[in-house]
């Protein structure tokens, strides 16, 4: 069945529903539960779902968040290289995209399976990724 690219947001959502959880006070929000509550309703974030959107969305996010003293997603590109790709010139947005759809040769658009699949194993890697940094603090 082919989704549309409007599906992703209803998808997301539906989702959602299913396990996000409710959050009293935002301001205290570590990484990881910021980021999962994102991950959960990137369309309410961004006013639609797409990938373009999401990693752009991430990268605002990890440039604020390291200009006013927070983590952001320092490491993760280094966490990438270590642990699924080995040495790589390529950016973490090519890197899990890369991880996700290793077959996939950068030349072609997407079809909205492939960049539904593709922000489920970003969303999943986030996650492994600040669970393996609360780990290590």
């Amino acid at each position: 069945m082919s989704r549309s690219r409007a599906d992703l947001d209803k998808y997301f959502a539906e989702r959602a529903k299913a396990g996000t959880p409710v959050v009293a006070d935002r301001a205290n929000l570590s990484e990881r539960e910021y980021l999962r509550l994102f991950a959960a309703r990137p369309g309410m974030y961004l006013g639609y779902t797409d990938l373009r959107g999401v990693t752009s969305f991430l990268n605002g996010y990890d440039f604020a968040a390291q200009r006013h003293g927070g983590p952001g997603l320092q490491g993760f590109r280094e966490w990438l290289m270590a642990n699924y790709v080995g040495q790589s010139s390529l950016v973490w947005s090519a890197m899990f995209t890369q991880i996700a759809l290793p077959d996939w040769d950068f030349e072609i658009a997407l079809t909205p399976e492939q960049e539904l699949h593709t922000l489920e194993v970003l969303f999943d890697l986030l996650d492994r990724f600040h669970a393996d940094c609360e780990n290590t603090a």
